[in-house]
């Protein structure tokens, strides 16, 4: 069975992985771009987004990002990371963010709490909808995955719940030096230490700190 990860988890330096007022427009909230800009010029972003092999190949921002896309056979993502749509839903029609190719290529298990009908998209992504709870979508995400790692994709919201949980063994935090001091706060109300988390790692590139984060027995 593999690990449960967080991967290229960008994080301001006061704490905030997401601004405020995420819309259509603005998918990771007004200023969030700014903490994603040690990804933006990355080899891997670049092909994640069909530019084929532009970007930089090399360096310690290349190095975590190909590592944050790899090794995956499940996703896990959030409502809020899946759309911007809230309630119900009221058509079949936003299929998420990324066009007809989603990045994942795996099995990608959507936390909600309204039912939908699973969506085939190209490149061998399939968004499932899971109604009944974090530890519902893991053990699906575990038995899709096989031997390989689970991700825990996002948005905020869904990392601090597996994290309160205990259900992440290692996350990988790119910190950005921006101050956005609005939006979804990582770390609030969390006492990581308590829960038995610690930094076991930290490297810095000219545009971020990655931090690795790992669950460490009780």
């Amino acid at each position: 069975m593999g690990k449960v990860r967080v991967g290229g988890f960008a994080v301001s330096l006061d704490g905030y992985s997401a601004g405020p007022d995420q819309s259509l427009e603005n998918p990771l909230g007004k200023r969030g771009p700014e903490i994603f800009q040690w990804f933006f010029h990355t080899k891997t972003f670049r092909a994640m987004h069909g530019e084929g092999e532009a970007g930089d190949s090399e360096g310690l921002d290349e190095k975590y990002a190909f590592r944050a896309m790899d090794g995956f056979g499940a996703f896990i993502l959030g409502r809020n990371m899946f759309g911007p749509i809230r309630g119900d839903w009221p058509d079949e029609s936003w299929k998420g963010w990324w066009g007809d190719n989603p990045p994942y290529h795996a099995p990608t298990f959507v936390l909600t709490n309204h039912p939908r009908d699973p969506i085939v998209m190209e490149g061998g992504t399939t968004f499932y909808f899971v109604t009944d709870g974090i530890e519902s979508a893991l053990e699906k995400a575990r038995e899709a995955a096989g031997d390989l790692d689970v991700k825990i994709g996002g948005g905020v919201s869904t990392v601090r719940q597996y994290l309160q949980a205990r259900l992440i063994d290692e996350m990988h935090l790119a910190v950005g030096p921006v101050l956005l001091g609005r939006g979804e706060n990582l770390f609030q109300g969390l006492d990581l230490s308590a829960l038995r988390y610690s930094v076991t790692s930290s490297e810095q590139s000219d545009r971020a700190m990655h931090v690795i984060v790992t669950k460490q027995d009780r």
